[in-house]
């Protein structure tokens, strides 16, 4: 049973980091993609970023490319996202995800099948 807890969510001031985190629990991260989507209050979720857990390969929504970073430790089953140069456009609630590699599109992280709780961000003065 894959269980994703995230954390690292808050409020931040526009230019400011994030370093959300999602720890896996019940799976190895080695047989699945893990990845974040976001959903902002009246607005469609938006894929954001996703990782192969066996060979680290990576996705990151074009759109928020140079100001994210996505990256896993396989020794403590976690995935991290790395959010940089924040604006307000980038509040919402931030979603972990996962998906087996054999179902999994890495550029579509809205449609894994497991995803957590979600942790908020807020970006403003």
């Amino acid at each position: 049973q894959v269980q994703l807890a995230e954390s690292g969510g808050g409020l931040v001031q526009p230019g400011g980091s994030l370093r959300l985190s999602c720890e896996v629990t019940g799976v190895s991260l080695d047989r699945y993609v893990v990845g974040w989507f976001r959903q902002a209050a009246g607005k469609e979720r938006e894929g954001v970023a996703s990782i192969l857990g066996s060979t680290g390969g990576t996705y990151h929504n074009p759109t928020m490319k140079g100001r994210i970073s996505i990256s896993k430790d396989m020794a403590k089953n976690a995935v991290y996202l790395q959010m940089n140069s924040l604006q307000p456009d980038d509040t919402a609630t931030y979603y972990c995800t996962a998906e087996t590699i054999f179902q999994a599109t890495m550029t579509r992280p809205t449609d894994f099948h497991w995803k957590g709780q979600g942790t908020q961000v807020t970006v403003s003065p």
